[in-house]
């Protein structure tokens, strides 16, 4: 029999592949390897479970069982692939089992990233990057009043307001100046701020938490600024570190993720990455439609016929309901100048460069209408030529 194309990771970029392969080829045979139980659910649906009242099996979609069956695949679940044999094409898993491949795809996604602290509680943090990560920690952060949240990044700012629309006390401590540093401008993050505040978020930026410390039924945290405060849970949401280990063991050329070329090809010719463990152009695309235009391209690449991915400027949309917000392009980096609209209806700060050539945007509320039309120009060949 023919061996299959394998990929290993469970994840949406995993998922889509899978969907665009068997739309493309309903013959291809597929085998799919993840550690985890395998079932289909909208990941950015993590960042409403509080506030919706919902538990980790509310939000699969498909179980694993049902996802095979639909896509006719084999899924192996539960089951973690220890190492890869380029030459033999045959990955090993957990129990033994060997599988071989004619092309592999490495979607192993990312874990997220603990800061240095001190403490018996550390044990305690709960992360936030998978269904079964909720799963975990969900007893836990429902019956707790008092939350803290590490991390004041994208995903920390929308954990942290769903908590507080749940009613619980919340404390969202960041070591950078403003909340969203690395998306929005200070002025933004300043109205965002605000908004937490009067949800009775307590933030506390420029600093970080030095010590987590078990004291009967809470925690004790200590932050470097010499606040102490206590609570009943920890999320830490301080970002994501690609899953690159597994290739890196097996001889592939890793960065700060897997290197992929524009056809999303390793070092190794019949292996490829897609997802939160690839690192294209020097980045890492953290985001569902980048995984989303990967998984597509990738698909087709598997199937013979070669499709180079392509990224154009992207629509981020910002899961935080008492500011909603969209943005696209570059909105904080190498911007010479903002240029500002506010009035009752929202905010549209639009980046420019020295040139006065638009290099990303931010809308909110009522001016979110404007976004796709901001999008668009973004995406226009001028614009584009401009801006490389």
């Amino acid at each position: 029999m023919p061996r299959p194309i394998v990929i290993i990771g469970s994840g949406f970029a995993a998922y889509q592949l899978v969907k665009t392969l068997r739309r493309l080829n309903t013959e291809q045979a597929i085998t799919l390897i993840t550690a985890d139980s395998g079932d289909e659910y909208h990941k950015p649906d993590l960042s409403h479970v509080f506030s919706r009242q919902q538990m980790a099996a509310d939000l699969i979609k498909l179980t694993a069982a049902e996802f095979a069956k639909e896509q006719q695949i084999d899924l192996i679940n539960h089951s973690e692939v220890t190492h890869i044999d380029k030459d033999r094409k045959v990955v090993f898993c957990t129990q033994g089992r060997e599988v071989a491949y004619e092309k592999l795809v490495l979607a192993t996604g990312a874990r997220p990233f603990i800061p240095k602290m001190s403490g018996d509680a550390i044990n305690a943090i709960h992360t936030f990057n998978s269904l079964s990560e909720y799963q975990a920690c969900q007893a836990n952060i429902r019956s707790a009043a008092k939350v803290l949240v590490i991390g004041a990044g994208l995903v920390g700012v929308e954990l942290a307001m769903d908590l507080a629309t749940a009613g619980k006390q919340v404390f969202l401590v960041d070591p950078q100046a403003s909340l969203m540093a690395n998306l929005l401008p200070e002025m933004l993050s300043q109205k965002l701020a605000a908004v937490l505040a009067k949800q009775g978020v307590t933030v506390q930026l420029q600093t970080r938490v030095s010590q987590l410390q078990h004291q009967d039924s809470c925690i004790a945290v200590s932050l470097d600024n010499d606040l102490h405060f206590t609570c009943d849970a920890v999320i830490c949401a301080a970002g994501l570190i690609p899953n690159s280990q597994l290739a890196q063991n097996a001889g592939l050329e890793v960065n700060k993720g897997i290197i992929v070329n524009e056809y999303l090809q390793t070092s190794d010719s019949d292996i490829y990455a897609l997802g939160d463990c690839a690192h294209i152009n020097g980045q890492s695309m953290a985001y569902l439609q980048p995984a989303l235009l990967s998984a597509n391209a990738l698909a087709s690449t598997l199937l013979n016929q070669a499709t180079a991915v392509n990224f154009p400027a992207m629509l981020v949309k910002v899961k935080t309901p008492l500011l909603p917000m969209q943005l696209g392009g570059i909105t904080v980096s190498n911007v010479h100048r903002w240029r500002i609209d506010i009035d009752a209806q929202g905010t549209c700060i639009k980046a420019l460069d020295a040139d006065e050539i638009l290099l990303g945007f931010i809308v909110t509320e009522d001016k979110m209408k404007q976004a796709f039309g901001l999008l668009k120009q973004l995406n226009s060949p001028n614009t584009v030529l401009a801006a490389a």
